[in-house]
């Protein structure tokens, strides 16, 4: 995926009105994704251990207002409530992840049935309502007892990851045909152990790099573990939230900041796992942080590139950079939360801007073109049928007094995005489905309960669920498969 040029403009709502952009192509997925620790709840039932966000989000001052996922919004025990309400929003498809900790408890040895017995009945429930379902393996929930033999920097996790791989293979291969091995290694290796601001909260710059590794290694041996176990018309996928990296300006020194920005961001993962290696100019940038020699063991590399049937992309806006000696006059923005560690390891002098244009109440940026540009450009690259496993956005949704939630901002962003998805599709990439973040409002990782991105309101309190008027206008696209149903934003 390559650096984009920095005065793209967004998509306009003009652009929406063409006929040409609206309808999608037959047997398009449409989803809506979830997390487990940010839904589940149920945090000690059935077997299930903490998980080092368990562990986090206790710890004082790491999670706005000292919110937990200890009850979530309990879908453990509403999924069937929560199923009808997507079949009765139309979903064709929903993607959620497995709780490594309510399986395997220990991140070692036999599953507990209790924590399987779980997603089986999720997994009928959804078929039942005619729902394709799509697991994630890993979306940031690492056993505890893991973390305390050392994590992801440590090699024998990855070894770990492949047997509970195999485990939830064998038990639910036959009703699942979707498989993502891990969700956004970027976070789990960079603000897990980097910058600190997600569980395990650590901020060791080496670590993170040698994290880096071991997920890559982790997903490569899962994809192993899954061809074993799956039927062979099973489909296997990575979700990268790869960065639409744009310099703010032409200048060599931004230029090289963004080529940085790109290695450490994105190379990191897509080079091993698409080409077999990690790119010489990532490895200078890193050297001083870790021993790539060391590290990278014989093997590791035809492990991590075994071949995908799928590639994820999530994507929520652009990363424009700049060099520091460039920003001094410039206002900063980085959007990965406050802390004094930088979440880019051998980049970390690197300034972040905020691109001008509105943003949503996370202070991101708005521009569907990062959308359809890193869509093209991965076609492009990488040739892999692609699917946009994660995008929305959160906003300071307004619930009248008649209980509707209106929230046109929201609406405008998703017709937005699916705006971008049809123009990637138009220029020849093969986009097959969005699942839009979050099909709930829920536990938003270190933002707790404050930021809400849902398709579904849920009062915190009554744990009571409210479509909003964005899920009724998504509603109908998924009826009519295209953008242009006469629905406005309300």
């Amino acid at each position: 995926m390559t650096v984009t040029d920095p005065h793209t403009t967004a998509t306009s709502s003009a652009d929406l009105a063409d006929p040409a952009r609206s309808a999608f192509p037959p047997g398009f997925a449409w989803g809506a994704a979830t997390a487990a620790y940010q839904i589940e709840g149920a945090h000690a039932e059935d077997g299930r251990t903490p998980s080092i966000w368990d562990t986090f989000s206790h710890t004082p001052g790491k999670v706005a207002n000292g919110d937990t996922g200890d009850t979530a919004v309990d879908h453990y025990h509403r999924f069937r409530e929560d199923v009808r309400m997507m079949a009765d929003l139309g979903l064709t498809s929903y993607r959620f992840s497995l709780s490594w900790p309510r399986i395997q408890p220990t991140g070692r040895g036999p599953a507990v049935e209790r924590g399987l017995d779980f997603y089986r009945a999720l997994t009928d429930e959804l078929l039942a309502n005619g729902i394709t379902p799509a697991a994630t393996l890993y979306h940031w929930d690492l056993p505890q007892e893991l973390e305390d033999a050392g994590g992801w920097p440590q090699r024998e996790t990855a070894y770990r990851f492949a047997e509970y791989a195999a485990i939830a293979a064998e038990a639910l291969g036959d009703r699942i045909g979707t498989w993502i091995t891990l969700n956004e290694p970027w976070c789990s290796a960079y603000l897990g152990y980097a910058s600190g601001v997600h569980a395990p909260g650590r901020t060791d710059p080496g670590d993170s790099l040698r994290a880096a590794h071991h997920l890559n290694l982790g997903h490569g041996l899962a994809v192993g573990a899954l061809r074993a176990a799956l039927p062979a018309t099973a489909q296997v996928a990575v979700s990268l939230n790869l960065h639409a990296v744009r310099p703010h300006s032409s200048h060599p020194d931004d230029l090289d900041a963004a080529r940085r920005i790109e290695a450490v961001g994105n190379r990191v993962w897509t080079s091993p796992i698409f080409k077999g290696r990690y790119d010489d100019d990532l490895i200078a940038d890193t050297a001083h942080l870790v021993d790539w020699d060391t590290l990278v063991q014989p093997g590791d590399l035809a492990e991590i590139s075994r071949p995908l049937d799928l590639l994820g992309l999530n994507y929520y806006n652009p990363t424009l950079v700049s060099s520091a000696e460039n920003a001094k006059n410039l206002p900063r923005h980085d959007g990965h939360g406050d802390s004094s560690h930088s979440p880019w390891p051998g980049a970390d002098d690197v300034a972040f801007h905020l691109a001008p244009g509105e943003v949503t109440a996370m202070n991101w940026p708005i521009d569907p073109t990062g959308l359809s540009d890193s869509l093209i450009g991965l076609h492009r690259e990488f040739g892999l049928p692609l699917l946009v496993t994660e995008n929305g956005a959160a906003f300071e949704d307004t619930v009248s007094e008649d209980g509707t939630v209106h929230d046109p901002e929201r609406t405008a962003y998703i017709k937005g995005h699916l705006g971008a998805v049809a123009d990637a599709i138009t220029a020849g990439a093969d986009v097959r489905g969005y699942y839009c973040w979050s099909l709930m409002d829920n536990f938003e990782w270190a933002y707790g309960y404050e930021k809400r991105f849902g398709l579904v309101h849920v009062d915190y309190d009554t744990l009571v669920r409210t479509p909003k008027t964005s899920a009724r206008w998504y509603s109908e696209a998924i009826r009519t498969n295209s953008l242009e149903h006469g629905i406005a934003p309300q």
